[in-house]
């Protein structure tokens, strides 16, 4: 060998030693040819160990060779192309290691392939840290997903990124079937979404990139308005904005709880007034009481001692009638206030509202007001005191009229729901309608709208408790400037025996009514 030709050799051993890899020349038979020091190095060997071996005696310790889905040599002795392979091989010490082999093909002038070099290397470290990288973002991915509350992460234009499956539920779409056809926008009603950027991005609110827990609402997939309580951040990197990430709570259960609850407390409220005023009730009602004894008293007594033709006759004989019903009043009063006891019967609905008509005599309160009866046919009876009922109706009718000052029509309608076994009773009228503030306070005692001296707010409250007694409801069924209906729900009566007979039949005379 010329002295040319030792120095170009002497330069290539040099460079395979230096290489930094543990690196392996092979015969396509993969016999090892040699392998360059730091191979020798790393493992410990001698190259007397390995030289005219097989690769697989050395690293398996087995004559066979290894199969071609194991081992990429066969591969590039039929491409001429490089390949590589990540194994897990386990060292003589018993350590566990991933390495990357890498085999490439060492080519004659013609092209052949001669040697293959088999360079290992060690990537445990890379692994180790890919697989921790891995299992963090596992672990993230579930507490994202384990979270009771929505989650939301967006990129600075709005392309949703990330969406855990309470915010799946609570928007109503999924990411995957929605992706790049929902943007972080349209989570939020019109201008909602840069507002809350804004605020983010306002140190003096949460900190900067940070906006504290927020009431707001968002927009589901049917464009519904759900009220929210939204925590948000912007995410940075190299202390430029690239995201934003949005915490959302449902209130609507909430809510709804703190509505119950507000409504419990006003029923709690409206208790101790109504608990007040059956004490001042039953107060009124005594020395009320003596006075109309004495009235109708004397009244009586007059009515005994005046010739039958005498013309005041008539009116001593409505002083008695009107002293009685102010004496009913008073019982119920005290009833009220439960100081005295009520005198239930079986009443048809509709005679009721006759009954209640005809105890009004008074025509300057009706004025120009014309009654209209739409009243069913069906047999409607109800369990109550007739007084009590009377009295609520007449309550209703006044108010009627007041509404409409004089001039209209003033309409009752009833009619039975016998599956369910109720009756309804609507008094309508078309007066000038109850106003949306006033709506809530109707039935509070003393609440009036009327004029100082017309009214003492008393009416509907009384009427109130008077239909609650029997397990019956009233409400305003609807109102507007085109006049108002109450809506009077009452228990219906069926006899115990609940035949289609006991309904067709009159409590009060015993005859079918066909």
């Amino acid at each position: 060998m010329s002295e040319k030709a030792v120095e170009v050799e002497d330069w290539r051993l040099r460079v395979f030693d230096s290489l930094s890899f543990p690196t392996l020349i092979l015969k396509p038979d993969k016999v090892i040819v040699t392998a360059n020091q730091r191979f020798f190095d790393k493992s410990g060997v001698r190259p007397e160990d390995i030289v005219g071996k097989t690769c697989h005696e050395i690293f398996y310790n087995s004559k066979e060779p290894c199969s071609a889905e194991l081992c990429p040599l066969p591969g590039v002795l039929a491409n001429g192309e490089g390949h590589s392979i990540l194994r897990e091989v386990t060292r003589i010490n018993g350590e566990k290691i991933w390495e990357d082999r890498v085999f490439s093909p060492i080519l004659d002038d013609a092209g052949n392939i001669i040697y293959i070099m088999e360079s290992l290397r060690d990537v445990t470290r890379v692994k180790t840290l890919e697989r921790t990288l891995e299992e963090t973002r596992e672990f993230l991915e579930k507490v994202i997903q384990s979270s009771a509350s929505a989650i939301v992460a967006a990129d600075l234009n709005g392309t949703i990124l990330l969406m855990n499956k309470v915010a799946e539920d609570l928007f109503g779409f999924s990411l995957s079937g929605m992706k790049g056809k929902k943007s972080v926008i349209d989570l939020y009603p019109p201008g909602k979404a840069k507002e809350l950027m804004r605020e983010m991005r306002d140190e003096r609110r949460g900190g900067k990139g940070k906006l504290p827990p927020t009431k707001a609402g968002i927009l589901n997939v049917k464009g519904e308005e759900i009220p929210v309580e939204v925590t948000a951040s912007i995410i940075y990197e190299q202390g430029k904005e690239v995201a934003t990430m949005g915490i959302y709570n449902d209130l609507r259960e909430r809510l709804a709880v703190e509505k119950v609850l507000k409504e419990t407390q006003a029923q709690l409220a409206q208790s101790e007034k109504m608990a007040s005023l059956g004490q001042l009730a039953a107060g009124v009602a005594h020395e009320v009481n003596n006075p109309l004894t004495g009235i109708l008293l004397y009244a009586s007594m007059a009515l005994e001692q005046i010739a039958k033709e005498d013309p005041l006759r008539e009116h001593l004989s409505y002083i008695v009638e009107d002293v009685n019903r102010c004496k009913g009043i008073v019982k119920n009063l005290l009833a009220y206030s439960r100081r005295s006891t009520t005198t239930k019967e079986i009443i048809p609905l509709n005679d009721l509202v006759h009954q209640s008509l005809n105890l009004i005599r008074d025509q300057k309160l009706f004025g120009n007001i014309g009654v209209l009866k739409e009243l069913s046919e069906e047999i409607m009876m109800v369990h109550a005191d007739r007084n009590q009922l009377a009295q609520v109706i007449i309550n209703l009718i006044m108010n009627a009229c007041a509404a409409m000052n004089g001039e209209g029509v003033l309409t009752f309608r009833t009619h039975r729901d016998k599956p369910n076994k109720r009756v309804y009773l609507e008094v309508c009228d078309d007066g000038c309608g109850i106003a949306e503030e006033n709506l809530p306070k109707i039935f509070d005692p003393f609440f009036t709208t009327k004029e100082p001296g017309k009214g003492t707010g008393l009416g509907l409250s009384t009427s109130l408790g008077i239909i609650q007694e029997i397990g019956g409801r009233i409400s305003v069924k609807e109102t507007g400037p085109q006049g108002t209906t109450f809506l009077v729900d009452l228990p219906l009566f069926v006899p115990e025996e609940n035949s289609e007979d006991s309904l067709t039949q009159d409590p009060l005379n015993g005859e079918r009514n066909t």
